[in-house]
């Protein structure tokens, strides 16, 4: 995925650029793509996880050891569906890579309902799927898969 150089304002130009981000375990770089009151909900989330996160300072806590957890190597899929407000989309992906605790393969489809306001984030329904995660970690006792944090 080549790095992109305008600033990204709509919602398919951020939610690329968030991919790029992550892809580069620039999980600095991605905060800055969110709006200070930004909100995350995990619609699948399984117990002990978090529903929803409220702000942007929730959202890093939540992600800064995202890399030392998931070990993203590839976006080998994205498709990006407009809908009728132009600060929304729906967008499908795949993630690969590998849980670094365990070393197991990680591949993950995800569906992301997103809103982009003034090119940052400020809304992102994540429908992840917490079995994929429970698969390859100690029965979930990891971040991100629903166990301790």
């Amino acid at each position: 995925m080549p790095a992109s150089t305008a600033a990204p304002t709509t919602p398919e130009q951020v939610f690329r650029r968030s991919l790029e981000l992550l892809l580069a375990k620039d999980i600095s770089g991605w905060l800055g793509l969110w709006a200070e009151d930004g909100v995350v909900e995990f619609p699948f989330a399984p117990p002990g996880a978090p529903r929803r996160l409220d702000g942007k300072e929730a959202v890093r806590a939540y992600m800064a050891d995202y890399p030392d957890h998931i070990d993203l190597a590839d976006i080998p899929w994205v498709e990006i569906h407009t809908t009728g407000d132009p600060e929304v989309a729906v967008a499908e992906w795949r993630g690969v890579g590998r849980v670094v605790a365990t070393g197991e393969p990680y591949d993950m489809t995800y569906i992301v309902v997103l809103t982009v306001r003034d090119g940052l984030f400020t809304h992102y329904r994540d429908y992840w799927n917490p079995l994929v995660v429970q698969e390859v970690t100690d029965g979930g006792n990891a971040p991100f898969g629903g166990g301790a944090r």
